[in-house]
């Protein structure tokens, strides 16, 4: 079964190209060290009557979209060597800022999920 990282977090809108370009970056550098599939996701459907949303658990800010990010892996200790790997590579922080970052970090929530059930559909 598979492993997944997740993230919930909120980008100011009009930082958003700058996290796409880093996001973008960030994707081939997962993948090129071994991550399956690597997925930005801005929202768009949250508000679902009489569930919690999104946007109630991430409490976006006037102007900001509430992301949700995950990266797939073969399984834990896969994730453990690629994100080895990803650090290590002086690519990922290139360019970066930890003072200027287009989201704020704190208000990040992160996890790591091994997957319970497991499908794809079949190619047609």
């Amino acid at each position: 079964m598979s492993y997944v990282d997740g993230f919930l977090f909120c980008v100011p809108e009009a930082k958003l190209p700058d996290f796409v370009k880093i996001a973008k970056k960030a994707c081939k550098i997962w993948l090129e060290h071994g991550a399956l599939e690597y997925f930005e996701c801005q929202g768009e459907d949250l508000e679902i009557p009489n569930m919690l949303s999104f946007n109630k658990v991430a409490k976006p800010k006037a102007g900001e979209v509430v992301l949700f990010s995950f990266i797939i892996y073969k399984s834990r200790k896969h994730r453990d060597q690629v994100n080895k790997k990803v650090m290590a590579d002086p690519r990922i922080h290139e360019g970066m800022d930890p003072n200027n970052m287009p989201f704020d970090c704190k208000r990040m929530a992160y996890g790591g999920f091994k997957a319970l059930v497991e499908a794809k559909a079949k190619s047609a």
